[in-house]
């Protein structure tokens, strides 16, 4: 049976006293966390309240476990520091290839964009950028991978592929 969340004490509480565990000092955690001491000695006497026992032994200048300090300590600090492993790893950009695509702005709106969804999700290591321009450009002065153009054959650079071919058809209002 899962424990009803509500029942959880909040985290920014947890957060409070893992750090005060964790340098044995409402100062040093303070620091930690950029709050004030009076900001993590409130956050700790809320989380005792919360919990209905006493969790730190406060002397002068200093702080020990209680029993249940101590236990909670170790469970919590094991948990935040997998959250925060975590968090490390959903933040962290997968590394993707970046590949940089020029065409022309009626080859991207037309063709090149209404495909790029169907191809990002079959190679999503791929991250695709689209130039749209209209000017002819030096593939190797540019900063691009792939460069899509129209081009009569018989200037057809070496290495390039040919796509698909074009039907010019005009198109005029009937009178």
């Amino acid at each position: 049976m899962l424990y009803p969340l509500a029942k959880l004490p909040p985290l920014d509480l947890v957060r409070g006293f893992v750090a005060v565990g964790r340098r044995m000092s409402i100062t040093l955690a303070a620091q930690d966390l950029h709050v004030t001491q009076s900001a993590v000695s409130r956050q700790i006497r809320a989380l005792e309240a919360h919990l209905g026992v006493p969790l730190l032994v406060r002397g002068f200048r200093s702080v020990s476990f209680t029993s249940e300090g101590a236990q909670l300590f170790r469970m919590a600090d094991v948990w935040l520091s997998q959250l925060g492993d975590l968090t490390e790893q959903l933040r962290a950009p997968e590394r993707r290839t970046p590949v940089t695509v020029t065409t022309t702005i009626g080859v991207a709106s037309l063709w090149l964009l209404p495909r790029l969804g169907e191809f990002q999700a079959a190679h999503p290591h791929i991250d695709v950028r689209v130039a749209a321009d209209n000017r002819l450009i030096d593939i190797d002065r540019e900063s691009v991978d792939i460069a899509i153009r129209y081009s009569p054959r018989d200037m057809v650079p070496d290495g390039a592929v040919w796509l698909f071919g074009e039907s010019v058809v005009p198109v005029a209002h009937p009178s």
